[in-house]
């Protein structure tokens, strides 16, 4: 039986919505559903509040689902409690109703995985055991599943035991990154849960700790070698993960994928690891797309682990970008769909769908317009801003300032410009505006908290000014 869906919106957006809602039900792939829509009294949608709701929706009739704006700010529980039917918020933009109806839009489940990772602190041993668990609870949050304490060559680690214990008592995964055997042995004894890395001839340490190692050639580029120390593990039923070391651009790039699908051919059931530090690090390219290649092919190849840094300033955000890639990359094999319309994570500087209104649909929402508080938005052809004295378009902020007459408002002045400013950056590089909103960076972005009142603090300012002015004449 369809179900029956109530959506609430305000005047400006009634008629577009209207408009999409009858061409997602004339979709073939929609599941059907019927719907009424109740214009609230508010001008713009996204000022609808949980308390006027409350008061202005006096009942839902047969409606299974209430359906607000994606801007509603505020707790939905005291509405699902009075109407006594779900209340959940649609996109942002209601020009996303389609992909928010129908196969394309049911949300994905990128809570799976089958990639973990182990996030390196390269600098381990400069930093005391209290520095390298906050560091690891930074990594922990971002994502990683182990925390890789790197050695480094002639540097003396003499709190490794102890740092690895203090990680252990807190529940961490540890794997120690050494080329020394007795720091190895030493990250063993003390409980770490990996080696890194073991070739054949040092698999005798295998013997020595419970610790599972991270297998690697004994020569460089060597798979023989791999092979080797893989089929003595085999042998003797030891667990392990093989690497077969990814190489820099320019340096055997190319040759050590092809590396990894051998392995991956050759051994179809054990587990492997990917370094990826060796591009994200070693690349001047925003790695986020780097990234996302990388899990592409870890995904087609099966590979089970990776080891990340994040070390230079441009990967700051490696270990989250790998742990978005991974469960994007993953959603997406099991659906056996392109990895197009899981997560926007990975979109730092362009959007799939920016602009979402054209140029005339924007001036059919302007003619609506009432009251003197400008909108802005965005088209293909540039910046709009407008209120009921009329519409200015420019790709060029500082040609609409002239028409804005805020010369004696300085608060709705300095917000204008902050927020045309922003609708200029969008149009520039192709990405969605939405006023009094932040730019979507994708996994750059940090998590603001929703705040009304610093919205409209402009506005506070703007009438405090004007008063003291008139007071002073």
């Amino acid at each position: 039986m369809a179900k029956n869906l109530l959506f609430l919106t305000g005047k400006l957006a009634e008629k577009s919505l209207h408009k999409v809602l009858a061409e997602v039900q004339s979709n073939p792939k929609t599941t059907p559903f019927k719907y009424r829509i109740h214009q609230i009294g508010v001008s713009v949608a996204a000022l609808m509040t949980p308390d006027l709701i409350a008061r202005r929706l006096k009942e839902t009739g047969d409606a299974d689902k209430l359906i607000l704006p994606g801007l509603c700010q505020g707790d939905l529980t005291q509405l699902e409690a009075q109407y006594g039917v779900p209340v959940e918020r649609g996109p942002n933009d209601l020009k996303d109703l389609p992909q928010y109806f129908g196969h394309e839009g049911v949300v994905p489940d990128l809570s799976q995985y089958n990639v973990q990772i182990f996030a390196e602190i390269v600098d381990a041993p400069y930093l005391t055991v209290e520095g390298i668990v906050a560091k690891a609870q930074q990594y922990q949050a971002q994502g990683a599943n182990v925390i890789d304490l790197g050695c480094l060559p002639a540097v003396p680690f003499p709190h490794l035991a102890e740092t690895v214990k203090a990680l252990k008592q807190l529940d961490f995964q540890v794997s120690v990154d050494s080329l020394n055997n007795d720091d190895l042995l030493t990250a063993g004894h003390a409980g770490a849960d990996f080696l890194l890395s073991l070739t054949e001839k040092t698999l005798w340490i295998a013997d020595e700790v419970a610790s599972t190692p991270i297998l690697i050639p004994a020569k460089p580029h060597s798979l023989p070698s791999l092979y080797r120390a893989i089929d003595a593990c085999l042998k003797a039923g030891k667990p392990f993960i093989a690497d077969a070391i990814l190489d820099p651009i320019h340096f055997g790039l190319t040759d050590s994928i092809v590396r990894y699908q051998k392995l991956r051919k050759k051994y179809p059931d054990i587990k492997i690891m990917m370094g990826i530090g060796n591009l994200t690090e070693l690349t001047d390219a925003d790695t986020t797309g780097i990234n996302a290649l990388l899990f592409g092919i870890i995904s087609e190849l099966d590979i089970n682990a990776v080891l990340a840094t994040s070390v230079s300033q441009h990967a700051v955000n490696a270990i989250l970008e790998a742990d978005i890639a991974r469960r994007m990359m993953h959603a997406a094999k099991l659906d056996s769909q392109l990895p197009r319309g899981y997560s926007n994570g990975l979109l730092g500087l362009h959007d799939r769908r920016p602009f979402t209104y054209s140029a005339d649909e924007i001036k059919e929402i302007a003619a609506l317009i009432k009251d003197p508080s400008f909108r802005i938005q965005v088209s293909e052809e540039g910046l709009h801003i407008y209120n009921r004295d009329g519409i200015h378009e420019s790709v060029d902020p500082f040609a609409l300032y002239p028409h804005l007459k805020v010369d004696d408002d300085a608060s709705h002045a300095f917000y204008l410009g902050v927020e045309l400013a922003r609708a200029q950056i969008a149009w520039q590089l192709k990405k969605r505006y939405s006023q009094d909103q932040e730019l979507d960076w994708g996994v750059s972005s940090q998590a603001q908290a929703k705040n009304a009142t610093a919205k409209n603090s402009h506005r506070e300012a703007s009438i405090k000014e004007k008063a003291a002015k008139k007071n002073q004449e």
